[in-house]
Formats: C-alpha cells, sequence, structure tokens
C-alpha cells in the first residue's frame, strides 16, 4: 500500500522510494488543508515498452534481453517498440533482428528526427494499457519496472524516475539545468520536475492526452507536466553508460531549453518589453537632465562619445529583441507548415493487438 496519500491538487507530483512499497511525500499546491484521496486501483493490463535508438547497436545487444525478461516475469501482455532514429550504425540491423521475436516490433525513420519525435512516434504505435518510455542507452534500468507498474496498479496515472543528484555531470550542465528550470517553471500554472526525464511510465489516457495536442516542436518534458495527471516521483541513480557516448553536446542542449521556453513560457517577451520601458524612461530622463544643465548653465555637451555608446547600446538591444520575437516567430513558422513530425519508413515485427 502507498503511506499517506496526498492531496487533491492537478496535477500531482510525488516522491516515493524505488520499491513497490513506500512511503510517498506529497506537496500540496496550496496552504488549505489536505484532503486524502485513494486512487481507485486498476486491473492488471498490458504494458507497452517504447525505447528510441539512435546509435546504440552495441548496448541494445545487452538491453533487450534484460527487458525481455524483465517484461515477462511482469505477467502483463507486453510488447517492446523500438524506434530507430536514423542512425548510422547497425542500431536498424539489431532492431531487425529483434523484430523477429515475438512482442517486439521496430520502427525505422527515414531519418534523424531527433529523440522527441521518435518518442511520438513510438507512442503513436503502442497499444498497452500502461507505456513505458527509456532511454537505450543502459542508463535506464529495467528493474524499475515492476515497481512502477505496481504504482500504477495502485491508481496512479504516471510513475516517473526523479534523479537524485546530478554529480557525474558537469559543472556546465549542472547549472544550466538549475537555471533552465527556475525560468520555465516561472509561470507557475504547472510545474515540470527538475530531476524527471522520459523514463516513466503512462497510463493509456494520458498517452492519449498528449498525443490530442496538434503541436509539432515538441518539447516532451514540458508536455508531460502540461497534461497533469496524478503523478508520483521514484527517486533513482541513473547507471553509466556502457558503450559510446551521448550525442548530446552543449549546442543541443542550449537549442532544447531555447525550444523548452519559448514553448512553455512568455516572459522572454516580456523581459524584452520590460526592458524596452526601463531604457525609454532612462533616455526621457537623462535628455531632460541634460536639457536642464544646458539652459541653466550654458554648457555645451559633447556628442560623440555620448552618441556612439548610445547608438551602439540601443542597436544591441534592438538586435537581441529582434532575436526573441523571432524565435516565436519561427515556432509558429513551423507550426503552420504542419508537415508530420516522422516518417516511417519501414515497421517490421508484431506487437500487442490493437483494440477493436
Amino acid at each position: 500500500m502507498i503511506a499517506n496519500p496526498g492531496a487533491a491538487t492537478v496535477p500531482q507530483h510525488h516522491e516515493a522510494d524505488a520499491s513497490p512499497r513506500c512511503d510517498v511525500r506529497h506537496h500540496a499546491a496550496h496552504t488549505e488543508a489536505p484532503v486524502t484521496i485513494q486512487p481507485p486501483p486498476r486491473e492488471s493490463g498490458s504494458v507497452s515498452c517504447v525505447v528510441p535508438c539512435h546509435n546504440e547497436a552495441r548496448n541494445l545487444e545487452q538491453l533487450l534481453p534484460q527487458l525481455r525478461d524483465t517484461l515477462q516475469a511482469c505477467s502483463h501482455p507486453w510488447e517492446v517498440i523500438l524506434v530507430d532514429d536514423g542512425s548510422s550504425d547497425a542500431t536498424s540491423l539489431v532492431l531487425a533482428k529483434w523484430a523477429q521475436t515475438p512482442g517486439f516490433r521496430a520502427l525505422l525513420l527515414s531519418r534523424n528526427f531527433g529523440k522527441e519525435a521518435a518518442l511520438t512516434a513510438g507512442l503513436e504505435a503502442a497499444r498497452g494499457d500502461a507505456i513505458v518510455m527509456m532511454d537505450a542507452d543502459l542508463q535506464h534500468s529495467p528493474s524499475f519496472i515492476p515497481t512502477f507498474l505496481e504504482h500504477w496498479r495502485q491508481g496512479r496515472d504516471v510513475v516517473y524516475a526523479l534523479r537524485e543528484d546530478r554529480q557525474d555531470e558537469s559543472l556546465f550542465k549542472r547549472l544550466g539545468t538549475r537555471v533552465f528550470y527556475k525560468l520555465v517553471n516561472m509561470a507557475g500554472r504547472f510545474e515540470v520536475p527538475a530531476g524527471a526525464g522520459d523514463f516513466r511510465l503512462m497510463d493509456r489516457a494520458v498517452v492519449n492526452a498528449l498525443l490530442s495536442l496538434p503541436e509539432r516542436n515538441r518539447f516532451m518534458k514540458g508536455l508531460y507536466a502540461w497534461v497533469g495527471f496524478d503523478a508520483l516521483a521514484v527517486p533513482y541513480v541513473p547507471d553509466g553508460r556502457l558503450h559510446g557516448k551521448t550525442t548530446f553536446n552543449p549546442w543541443s542542449l542550449i537549442r532544447l531549453s531555447v525550444d523548452g521556453l519559448t514553448g512553455f513560457t512568455t516572459w522572454p517577451l516580456r523581459a524584452v518589453s520590460f526592458m524596452g520601458f526601463v531604457l525609454a524612461c532612462f533616455a526621457l530622463l537623462y535628455g531632460a537632465y541634460l536639457t536642464a544643465v544646458y539652459l541653466l548653465y550654458g554648457h555645451v555637451i559633447s556628442g560623440w562619445t555620448t552618441i556612439a555608446v548610445g547608438l551602439m547600446g540601443f542597436s544591441g538591444i534592438q538586435l537581441l529583441s529582434l532575436g526573441v520575437v523571432g524565435e516565436y516567430v519561427g515556432r509558429i513558422f513551423e507550426e503552420v507548415k504542419a508537415r508530420p513530425v516522422y516518417i516511417v519508413k519501414r515497421a517490421l515485427g508484431q506487437g500487442l493487438r490493437k483494440a477493436d
């Protein structure tokens, strides 16, 4: 059983130990006394596991046997959806081999569309009542899946792995992550958990809600939080990558952060407007001061330095403002083209049967 059921606030984010029996801490979004609500339990249902892959051939050879054994031990009908996001190594060959195993399906995308698109492809192909998403680099251990399923059967809509610390990451990434989540959560209507990622279980209702969102620039971590539902956090420490290295470099992380900020907040536009207002007030006051000095004392104001510095400063601010506005206009441009999020080149294997 889960102790101390939480406040009836939406969305709810709770924390739990990485075991089926745990103490769950709930944090109410308001100061009123919490109302105790026990989520209704679920009967056992089918499970889909979505694994996006990009140049993970060596890691998949070790992950997939572990994943198969874990799902078989859970006594649920199951399937594994493997999405090859335009890999340049032998990933497609590994997926084609495993697609011959009952329960495994492989989707080979026509090119590299990005992880968010690969996750979307897997979610649209999944047919289970509960959908688990995990990376293919062995940092997300399949041993957490029984814990996720236990909490799901107890009534949770979302069970996600919450990273306990980031000591294994660079200082740049740790500071950047802290700043990003503070900025993206400034809106206040919902909160994106700072230590949460794509390693999670979602109920079919949550997945349907995600797939109903029409946007094409998909920042999945923000979408998970935006749709809400009753969520439970399971603390974990990611395993080390066994083979290869991550394809996320600092520039990729910055681009992903910009997508998240422009997709879920409008404060950059408001910040630019506020900056313009402050500078306009400063310019008016400074102009009034210079006029008063000239009228009172007749001092000739030297103009070259003031004009040069002022022009360079205001030009930089204008270009910065145009850049911020351009990011939002660029997102609008991408959305109105209405291109598909991904294109499947080939689908292999057989998973769960589609419900009538």
